[in-house]
């Protein structure tokens, strides 16, 4: 496996975290102050990792893009996040973790770390109790009790929420832990810093390069450690759920380095999202999944209908999803409920602009609920779709269509959430441990806050006390080698001069992406793709304009250096996505279906993570392995009929 070694525990899985942790070591709390840490990302998992390093006495320094933490995309998040616990009339607390583990494997289509999921499961109680003592108001029954809802891909109802502003009140919760401790100075809060590389030696990370975006200054921060928690890279697809200033330069310059890169074609596109207004349009906005609680998802049964929609009738309705799935319904997966909307869309029944988009219709649940008690539930969301399409989704049905919103492959890391890069460790949506192919809905506010709390404060402690120290001279050197090397690519882009804004490029990109790697794939396409992105990328490093200030807030300048990482980025997707000869969760190969239209797995060929690698000598990427073993669930087709 070319010494790719994810550091699994032995033995059974069940507990197996909580073997390692007793086993980890500590640094002396004398010492702490000694350990320098740097931070990128103020979201979830870098806000609270953050947070928690600080607590124990280490020295930290938080790097992020924004002007503020509570900017940082983990506020959009909406519909909730999941938690094994014991509620009423449901089985023993032990049941609760193996369904979730369960359901987490099976929704990842087997393709995620069987420990890895485990330990998100055992976990995931403990996040609720932490939360709810920083405040965070979810949800609560009639009776006190913390209420709960289903998502998709299970049928046991354990998402906990705040109505539809989930993401923004736990990442509240964590901001203020985190202020906290800036408040107190132990964390030196850096604003409006871009992360542009990292300095690296003797495969061990010593600090990173970053421009202000203020004053266009390069600057050098130098660490004992590294955390990255930038979020994933959805944006390569220029239309996506994702806030415009998500970006994936700090992993792809990781990459670059020598950090490995897993599954980098495991995207998710997401069934509820606000469809596409127009041409021009440079953002979408989600509508949380739990709307499919309680809203039916419809088409027309006649092609291309043009008359009202509010005037067909029940048996002139087709509920493809109740249809198709009687056993979950409305709740399928997300992969399975894109893929099933966007080919009706094209085969002529689809509703809205283009014909791309369906109907998600809470009438039946007014109805038997009434409208104030499906308004607390989903008030705010029912506001935010009102105010962006100027239609009342209490008056008439929402409109929605698949999206691009999350990301599966990351890069890659050991069990201790640390990269093959010393020193390095990768949180949340920016590493790939436990999604698979198709992330599970509600386990991405769980990811980030399992990493950020409760993984990696211990790990990363654990490597620090046994880190051994670096010729200080040698650092140096190589933190001027990166300084000039970054320096070097602002002032190439710069020189061009071209004639058309990145934008335009950025746009270009992301319909070839959408197109030909977007739900469903063929190897026509994507190697046609290829080819397209190769000639874009062409015109792009001779044809993209720039405002020539250098050393002034430039944001042409920021955008530019993104799709530039984009560009990159998405030619090793792709080559990824071809590599990978079979259907699995949301790598969805047209060439491998079943009769029925879904997913056919290899698991003979392709029960592996893959992992790449970049080898600068030839700026080649290669290809390798990580077996998956699985000891605690069967292996089998996923069926959710």
């Amino acid at each position: 496996m070319n010494n790719i070694n994810p550091s699994l525990p032995t033995g059974d899985l069940e507990g197996a975290w909580k073997r390692v942790h007793s086993n980890l070591s500590n640094v002396s709390s004398s010492n702490k102050q000694k350990f320098e840490i740097i931070v990128v990302g103020c979201g979830l998992s870098g806000s609270s990792v953050a947070a928690t390093l600080a607590e124990q006495g280490f020295k930290i320094k938080l790097l992020t893009y924004h002007d503020s933490p509570r900017r940082a995309h983990s506020v959009s998040a909406q519909g909730g996040i999941n938690a094994a616990r014991c509620i009423s009339n449901e089985d023993s607390y032990k049941d609760a973790v193996d369904k979730l583990f369960k359901d987490t494997v099976r929704g990842g289509d087997f393709r995620a770390r069987e420990a890895c999921c485990q330990r998100l499961s055992e976990i995931s109680s403990s996040i609720i109790d932490q939360c709810v003592s920083q405040g965070v108001p979810f949800a609560r029954d009639y009776d006190g009790t913390l209420a709960t809802r289903r998502f998709g891909g299970a049928l046991v109802s354990r998402t906990f929420y705040a109505r539809g502003q989930t993401g923004q009140q736990l990442l509240y919760g964590a901001y203020q832990a985190l202020l906290r401790q800036v408040n107190m100075g132990n964390i030196n809060l850096l604003a409006k810093r871009d992360v542009l590389d990292f300095v690296i030696v003797d495969n061990t990370v010593t600090g990173v390069i970053a421009r202000n975006l203020i004053n266009g200054n390069l600057e050098i921060h130098k660490s004992n450690a590294v955390v990255l928690a930038t979020g994933g890279y959805s944006n390569v697809y220029y239309l996506s759920t994702n806030s415009l200033k998500s970006n994936a330069t700090a992993v792809w310059r990781a990459y670059k380095k020598g950090a490995t890169f897993a599954n980098p074609c495991f995207t998710q596109i997401h069934p509820t999202c606000i469809p596409q207004g127009d041409e021009f349009q440079s953002k979408l906005t989600l509508m949380s999944e739990s709307l499919r609680n309680d809203g039916r998802i419809w088409l027309p049964k006649e092609v291309n209908f043009n008359g009202n929609h509010l005037d067909i009738p029940e048996d002139e309705r087709d509920y493809f999803l109740e249809r198709q799935y009687p056993k979950y319904g409305n709740l399928v997966p997300r992969d399975v409920a894109s893929r099933r909307s966007k080919e009706l869309c094209e085969k002529g029944y689809g509703v809205g602009y283009g014909g791309k988009g369906v109907f998600l219709d809470l009438r039946d649940a007014i109805k038997n609920q009434g409208e104030e008690l499906i308004k607390a539930k989903y008030g705010n969301l029912f506001e935010m779709y009102e105010r962006i399409t100027g239609e009342d989704p209490t008056k008439v049905p929402m409109k929605i269509y698949p999206a691009p919103h999350y990301t599966m492959g990351g890069l890659w890391v050991d069990y201790n959430l640390m990269s093959n890069i010393e020193g390095l460790f990768i949180l949340g949506e920016a590493n790939y441990s436990i999604h698979g192919a198709n992330r599970l809905g509600a386990n991405a506010l769980l990811q980030c806050l399992c990493d950020g709390y409760f993984i990696a404060p211990k790990t990363i402690s654990s490597w620090l006390a046994n880190k051994s120290s670096t010729n200080l001279k040698i650092i140096d050197e190589a933190c001027n080698d990166a300084l000039n090397s970054v320096s070097l690519k602002i002032k190439k882009l710069i020189a061009i001069n071209g004639d058309k804004p990145p934008d335009y490029f950025h746009r270009q990109l992301g319909k070839i992406m959408t197109k030909k790697c977007g739900i469903s794939r063929n190897k026509s396409d994507l190697n046609r793709a290829l080819s397209e992105i190769k000639t874009l990328h062409k015109e792009f490093k001779v044809n993209v304009k720039i405002p020539k200030n250098e050393f002034s807030p430039n944001t042409e300048l920021e955008k530019a250096l993104r799709i530039d990482d984009f560009f990159e980025l998405s030619k090793l997707m792709i080559d990824d996505a071809i590599e990978r000869e079979e259907s699995c969760g949301a790598h969805f190969r047209q060439e491998y279906q079943t009769k029925d239209g879904e997913a056919r797995r290899n698991d003979k060929l392709f029960n592996h993570i893959a992992v790449w690698k970049f080898d600068p000598k030839y700026n080649a990427h290669v290809r390798l392995l990580e077996e998956l073993t699985f000891k605690n669930i069967d292996v089998n087709s996923r069926d959710y009929k």
